[in-house]
């Protein structure tokens, strides 16, 4: 059997027992679900993607006229005149080699750049849910484990002052079982507080307190090497695509910094009327070409190409660091697959010999003390298999993160997601507050407020 394949059996009978069954319960599925819906932080991240659409429409607004109206009025006390004159102006960008053409394809790449940032936002509120919600399972699980152990401990407490009545044993056995059952009960109170505050961080992920969990579902599909799972991740990180995004802006830049050494060509038209006369109107065709700047220009193309340099850096940094990711979830997940084995191994061995431990006591071959120390062996593999069982799902989880797949859509979660594309589509031809385009623009402001 493969390792893919044993990880999903024992993932499958970890999460049969990781929580109690209930009838009408919530899921992990519902916790994804509400963390998504709950997220203040995916929301400042849309906004932010929003404000980026707005970029686009702004630098093709540089290819459009630009009309402006201006009116002024002097008067001349010497000889108690009034001069008024109002001026109507519009300017066109006919010709620039190609330099706000590559503004707009920058700001496009840098719309598509942020849109990456969104997926690796929703992929860090997902795992947070997914880790909240296993913490508080296994709190559950912890809280009745030492609700157990009072109680087992209680019975041996009564047991060894039941035999020092009688004489089988000493005033000291009597004082051990006090101090296990004191200790039990300490380390109750202690698994009810951090009970409490993984509650409390639940509250925070997904957005309400748990109420009675249900037990994960059975492990999302994994690839079946280390290999497969790392170029999945090399293909599909958000991190990672961002970064390609942020590299192709640069690039850009620096045919946008040449761009600008180059002549450029504007028309400009001028109606003005003066009181009592009649107006007057004007057509220019402007050509400017930069002759000397003081370095600035070709200092900013050096600069255009060291920031090139710099993001292709971050590229392959970031590419590193996601298959190191990939290979630390790995590691992780066979590591917790190891343990659960191993502590399932524990537990058989510990119940036999707990067992055994009580019926020789009962013979009088064994003391208290042998009786307390098989219990807490026992108490430790079941504590340890709690362990195992959370930090295996939740490295499942990690692993999806590192290949980038913890989404929505991926985990097929079944809830409308956010559209990026809905607010880009409205604004990327720059519509005016007036025009049909514009008033739609303001219906989707007032929807996307509402939600």
């Amino acid at each position: 059997m493969g390792f893919s394949r044993t990880i999903h059996r024992v993932a499958l009978s970890a999460t049969l027992a990781l929580a109690p069954l209930s009838l009408v319960a919530e899921s992990l599925t519902d916790a994804l679900i509400g963390a998504y819906r709950h997220s203040h932080l995916l929301d400042q991240n849309r906004a932010l993607l929003r404000a980026a659409d707005e970029d686009v429409a702004q630098a093709v607004a540089g290819l459009r006229p630009v009309i402006s109206f201006a009116m002024s009025a002097t008067e001349n006390t010497d000889i108690e005149e009034l001069t008024a004159i109002a001026a109507l102006n519009a300017q066109l960008l006919l010709f620039d080699n190609g330099a706000t053409r590559l503004a707009i394809d920058a700001q496009k790449e840098t719309v598509l750049a942020t849109r990456e940032a969104l997926v690796g936002i929703e992929q860090n509120v997902l795992l947070a849910a997914v880790t909240a919600y296993l913490d508080v399972v296994s709190a559950v699980e912890f809280v009745n484990l030492r609700d157990n152990n009072v109680r087992l401990l209680t019975q041996e407490l009564r047991a060894a002052q039941d035999r020092f009545e009688v004489g089988e044993v000493t005033r000291t056995d009597v004082a051990l079982a006090e101090a296990r059952l004191a200790s039990a009960r300490s380390s109750r109170a202690a698994a009810e507080g951090t009970l409490a505050i993984a509650r409390e961080s639940y509250r925070v992920a997904v957005g309400r307190y748990p109420g009675q969990l249900s037990p994960v579902p059975r492990a999302p599909r994994l690839p079946g090497s280390l290999k497969e799972a790392e170029g999945i991740a090399v293909r599909t990180h958000p991190s990672i695509r961002q970064a390609q995004r942020q590299v192709t802006v640069t690039e850009i830049n620096i045919a946008r910094a040449q761009a600008a050494m180059k002549f450029r060509i504007t028309a400009d038209a001028d109606i003005r009327a003066r009181r009592n006369n009649d107006p007057d109107a004007s057509i220019s065709l402007n050509f400017n070409q930069p002759i000397y700047s003081g370095g600035s220009l070709t200092s900013a193309l050096r600069q255009s190409k060291a920031r090139r340099d710099a993001q292709r850096a971050v590229l392959l940094d970031t590419t590193h660091n996601i298959r190191q990711q990939v290979g630390n979830a790995w590691a992780n997940l066979s590591v917790s697959v190891a343990q659960l084995d191993a502590t399932e191994r524990q537990i058989r061995a510990s119940e036999i010999a707990f067992r055994g431990v009580q019926e020789e006591a009962k013979l009088g071959s064994r003391t208290t003390l042998d009786v307390l120390d098989a219990e807490q062996e026992l108490l430790d593999a079941r504590a340890n298999r709690i362990d195992a069982q959370t930090q295996q799902y939740l490295a499942v989880y990690q692993l999806l993160s590192a290949m980038g797949l913890l989404t929505v859509d991926h985990l097929g979660l079944g809830i409308q997601t956010y559209d990026p594309a809905a607010y880009y589509n409205a604004v990327k031809s720059a519509p005016i507050k007036q025009s049909r385009q514009g008033r739609q623009l303001d219906k989707l402001l007032e929807r996307l407020s509402k939600n």
